[in-house]
């Protein structure tokens, strides 16, 4: 019994936490609405999508001690993430308005360190970590050019059920200076070790409270 009930524990525990980190970024692609402060809503996008998936991937990673689970973590986010995203194309946008966070090859990259470094937790946290923190920005900044020219698109399907901090204005001089995709990354590179390590630390926790 006591197996099973820690088993189900742990399994509510990654839906908790996968569930929680998908709602804490659901809008994290909405930084093409900010079309005046757009660079730097990237980068702190970039950051707090950074921290979601480092900690419940690296979680749910050491917790199974299977390489792969961090790529099927990163897969259920952004399953989660098109669904609420179908809430814009409700409203009119056009699909090649919307943009997902592109959160699978960074999870894929934490897969690789701790595969290609035997399960070593702590190879798992600086690699790994560096690895997801530098990938991200680049990912989503090619996700981001891809999609069609957002001043042009907001003005064109403009929704007045938008609250009015969403309303696409011109924009003015809100560059986070010149490369969010440099600031994001170089922040990351720094911010997602210790991520990481949080992610080890509450798979340890949870480990210990299970146990009791």
């Amino acid at each position: 019994l006591m197996v099973w009930l820690r088993r189900c524990t742990h399994y509510l525990f990654i839906v908790v936490v996968a569930v929680n980190s998908t709602l804490l970024t659901i809008n994290a692609g909405d930084y093409i609405f900010y079309t005046d402060w757009a660079w730097t809503s990237f980068t702190v996008f970039s950051i707090s999508q950074t921290l979601m998936l480092a900690v419940g991937a690296t979680y749910y990673l050491t917790f199974t001690g299977v390489p792969g689970t961090a790529t099927y973590y990163g897969l259920i986010m952004t399953v989660y993430t098109w669904v609420a995203k179908g809430a814009w194309f409700a409203l009119g946008y056009p699909y090649d308005f919307i943009v997902t966070p592109i959160w699978l090859p960074s999870a894929m990259l934490l897969d690789l360190a701790y595969w290609a470094t035997k399960k070593n937790k702590h190879s798992l946290i600086l690699f790994g970590g560096v690895l997801v923190g530098m990938s991200l920005p680049l990912f989503n900044m090619v996700n981001l050019i891809t999609v069609a020219d957002p001043l042009e698109t907001a003005f064109k399907y403009p929704r007045p059920t938008l609250p009015p901090y969403m309303t696409p204005i011109e924009p003015q001089v809100g560059k986070f200076y010149s490369s969010p995709v440099a600031l994001g990354a170089g922040a990351g590179a720094v911010l997602s070790v210790t991520f990481t390590a949080l992610g080890c630390k509450l798979n340890t926790w949870t480990y210990r409270w299970m146990a009791a």
